[in-house]
């Protein structure tokens, strides 16, 4: 008989679970939790082990041996008196959670990982919220089937080999998405966040460890984002393009997952008809359909006007 891996992401000794709980408490100041601080310097960034312990009212060393990975089974009471400690929101609570589902039966070969074929009829769909940029994306972010907008909004991206288009890829690595992006510290905030929370269940599949190595190799703002082990992030309804192609077009955002097809998500933008903003969808619809030319128009706001 075999004997059974030691839980592992990539990262130096633990598991995600203590991982978790480790970033959340040194990110928590003792102010926070009403904690008052003596005179001089303190050598741990946010709370200690053994005062984040004592507010969940737990043994320094369980606490210990939980943040290590030497325990992995606490209870839900547990659970809660650490997320009230550590001032947790209820998203962040519920990863708690699942963490300590995952530590508590943690199987040493990871799942499959979700399919990538997209039904016809999800594709036809795409088709029929024309002009709307749509596109449906893996759990992973891949970008596994668009409609001509759904392509274009994230100028450049196709010039990218079909199988290496992935929005997290994109926002890091692609040199035209800090200036598409008017506030890109925001979006790729909550891209990681969604990442983490994802890797946070399934660390070690591979469609999700490939690309976060990836990243963390080729861009610091991902590595430094990614440390900070975040789950939550600000989804704002309304997503502001600086569009090289159509101008700066801002445009409400709707993400959503599909019935009976397991980590695909369908993202769709949307403008008030009658608007400058519907009709620059218009407008990207066109010049990013066959046979129509790529090139950005001359004059974004005049070619809009005529439409």
């Amino acid at each position: 008989m075999s004997a059974q891996r030691t839980p592992s992401s990539g990262e130096s000794g633990g598991t995600e679970l203590g991982r978790f709980l480790r970033a959340r408490r040194t990110q928590t100041s003792p102010e926070q939790v009403g904690l008052t601080t003596g005179p001089g310097l303190r050598r741990t960034p946010g709370l200690r082990r053994e005062e984040l312990a004592t507010l969940a009212g737990i043994s320094i060393d369980y606490y210990v041996r939980l943040e290590r990975g030497k325990e992995t089974r606490p209870s839900p009471s547990v659970l809660d008196a650490l997320s009230r400690a550590l001032h947790l929101n209820d998203q962040e609570h519920h990863h708690l959670r699942e963490l300590a589902a995952r530590a508590a039966r943690y199987a040493p070969e990871p799942p499959p990982a979700p399919s990538r074929t997209v039904r016809p009829h999800l594709k036809l769909l795409l088709d029929s919220v024309r002009p709307n940029p749509a596109y449906i994306i893996s759990r992973s972010m891949d970008l596994l089937a668009w409609n001509p907008g759904g392509l274009a909004l994230y100028a450049g991206l196709d010039d990218w080999p079909t199988r290496q288009r992935n929005l997290a890829r994109y926002l890091f690595l692609h040199p035209t998405a800090h200036t598409l992006f008017p506030d890109w510290d925001n979006q790729v905030r909550a891209c990681v966040s969604r990442l983490r929370a994802v890797a946070g269940t399934a660390p070690d599949a591979p469609d999700l460890t490939s690309l976060v190595g990836e990243l963390l190799l080729k861009s610091p703002d991902f590595a430094k984002l990614w440390e900070r082990y975040d789950v939550t992030g600000r989804k704002p309804a309304h997503k502001t393009f600086h569009h090289p192609h159509v101008g700066t077009i801002t445009l409400s955002a709707q993400s959503m997952h599909l019935e009976d097809t397991p980590g695909q998500r369908l993202g769709v933008y949307v403008a008030e008809p009658g608007t400058p903003d519907h009709d620059a969808l218009h407008l990207l619809d066109l010049t990013a359909s066959p046979p129509a030319s790529h090139a950005p128009a001359t004059n974004p706001e005049q070619t809009r006007k005529q439409l």
